[in-house]
């Protein structure tokens, strides 16, 4: 696993295209919406947007364009081949992605603590792995309807589109709709267990919102399971 993980590291900064999308474009959102918050707010509502975004760009679909790539390649047939668990494979190959885009959300947190320190560290890291966990999931379940890393490119803006009004839509009270709808779409849950990791105050709702989020969690991995292919799509 830690070879594979190795390797993809090395893939991951040669092609410029998933390297774009997996080290550039999220941490220049997360600093964007950084430069352009409301200085007269908790930054708890911009967290959770920042996490969302971020998760949803960095780790949902670079993660999913990477596994369509190698799937696409035969790279993905001849390592199951090999003396290997699939576990140890998807592992191995997402593992890079994943920690990188930690490392980004880190960095964007870092700053805005500099202004606001959040209130529930622990509970903040708790929300942002099962961001983490929830797209790399549903990254696994959307490579397996992608034909190639270009069509993983179109499969992946539904999903994350979503991701990101949900976690906007949460954060802007003044849209008004029903907050159930917010919770229960991918992303909304989140942003507002970040934002109250952050921002401090009753936790009486966290229990509701560690749900959804598991929920989407286990969604995404039982989709993974059921649609994730290992050769190649005609």
């Amino acid at each position: 696993m830690n070879a594979i993980a190795i390797a993809e590291t090395k893939m991951l900064l040669r092609n410029r295209l998933v390297a774009g999308c997996a080290l550039l474009l999220p941490l220049a959102f997360g600093l964007f919406l950084f430069v352009g918050r409301d200085t007269e707010k908790a930054g708890g509502a911009l967290a959770g947007v920042q996490c969302v975004m971020m998760a949803a760009m960095g780790t949902y679909v670079t993660a999913t364009t990477t596994l369509a790539a190698r799937r696409q390649t035969l790279y993905l047939k001849r390592m199951r081949g090999a003396a290997i668990s699939d576990r140890s494979i998807i592992t191995g190959l997402l593992l890079p992605v994943v920690t990188v885009n930690i490392v980004q959300v880190a960095v964007v947190y870092g700053i805005l603590a500099s202004k606001n320190a959040p209130a529930n560290p622990l509970l903040l890291i708790a929300a942002v792995l099962l961001a983490e966990t929830m797209f790399t999931g549903l990254a696994l379940a959307t490579a397996g309807f992608s034909n190639s890393p270009e069509h993983a490119q179109y499969m992946t803006a539904p999903i994350f589109l979503v991701a990101t009004a949900a976690a906007v839509w949460f954060q802007a009270p003044t849209l008004g709709g029903p907050i159930a709808v917010k919770r229960a779409l991918p992303g909304g849950a989140i942003a507002e267990l970040i934002s109250i990791a952050w921002n401090g105050g009753s936790l009486s709702s966290v229990p509701i919102l560690l749900a959804a989020c598991l929920a989407w969690a286990i969604a995404g991995a039982w989709a993974a399971r059921a649609c994730f292919r290992w050769e190649p799509r005609n």
